[in-house]
């Protein structure tokens, strides 16, 4: 069995590098991109509830799961 480690919205970017690391702050990008991108409510919802669920390393984690980083 292989692990894909594409994210569930390869088309979306969001920069990190050289941006406020607050976790609220990248929380905030990500939903903006993912909306901007045609996410729908349930989805950004879901992604908000993965973020919130661990700490701060998790939720890096979840943003990478969802959206490519840079």
């Amino acid at each position: 069995m292989t692990t894909s480690t594409a994210p569930k919205f390869p088309d979306v970017h969001v920069q990190l590098t050289g941006t406020d690391g607050n976790v609220f702050a990248i929380m905030g990008r990500v939903e903006d991109a993912l909306r901007k991108a045609g996410a729908t409510h349930d989805q950004i919802c879901a992604f908000c509830r993965e973020m919130e669920a661990g700490d701060y390393d998790d939720a890096l984690r979840t943003v990478m799961r969802w959206v490519r980083v840079s």
